[in-house]
């Protein structure tokens, strides 16, 4: 049976399987019965609101360090800086509505898309750009570890307070840690709790900006 390793566990073809087949299976439920007018609908706000394009993709570093496009609501102006430089409090480049997406996390709601093209999965390590993955492996021994496996919508450390902007490199060290940790303590049940825990992000969070 074909394995790969991620620290000190080994994980399976069959615990691959598992977790594809539940990523298909939630990403579809979510498309039909939320996406399939909730997209519509935030469209029509953000053109509203806002001179540009409904969607935001930007390419970010995925399974193995590959590339790959992913999709947002646009939250912010059209700018030339959205590839190097994170949002930040009072970010001028944010929209009034983007504002509303970003706090509750709605802007995210497009990567089921992502997920379902097999880019990303429900759960598991975030996505950075191609800048900060540049950057902060070159300072954080591990970083790459993280890319191991399918980079996720929502992950152990977003639920465990590491989200937001990343100041520090300290602040990215734990967010690498959090990764890890998930990574060798995967399971199905887990990625559930996971989930549940990531709904209380929809009412707002203090670092989602």
């Amino acid at each position: 049976m074909s394995k790969y390793r991620t620290a000190s566990r080994v994980v399976s073809r069959t615990d691959e399987a598992v977790k594809r087949n539940f990523d298909i299976l939630f990403s579809s439920l979510v498309l039909i019965l939320l996406l399939s007018w909730l997209i519509p609908l935030i469209a029509i706000i953000i053109k509203l609101d806002s001179k540009g394009p409904v969607f935001f993709k930007q390419l970010r570093t995925g399974k193995h360090g590959r590339p790959f496009y992913c999709l947002k609501f646009r939250s912010m102006a059209p700018n030339t800086d959205s590839d190097h430089r994170q949002a930040t409090h009072n970010d001028n480049r944010v929209t009034r509505v983007g504002a509303f997406l970003r706090k509750t996390s709605l802007d995210e709601l497009p990567q089921f898309i992502n997920v379902l093209l097999g880019e990303m999965s429900v759960v598991g390590p975030r996505p950075h750009m191609l800048k900060h993955t540049e950057d902060y492996s070159q300072v954080i021994d591990n970083f790459m570890d993280r890319h191991i496996v399918m980079p996720g919508i929502t992950g152990w450390a977003q639920v465990s307070g590491h989200r937001g902007e990343t100041t520090e490199t300290m602040a990215m060290a734990n967010r690498v840690k959090a990764d890890i940790w998930y990574m060798e303590n995967w399971t199905l049940l887990l990625d559930l709790q996971i989930v549940l825990l990531t709904v209380n992000c929809f009412k707002g969070h203090e670092k989602a900006y």
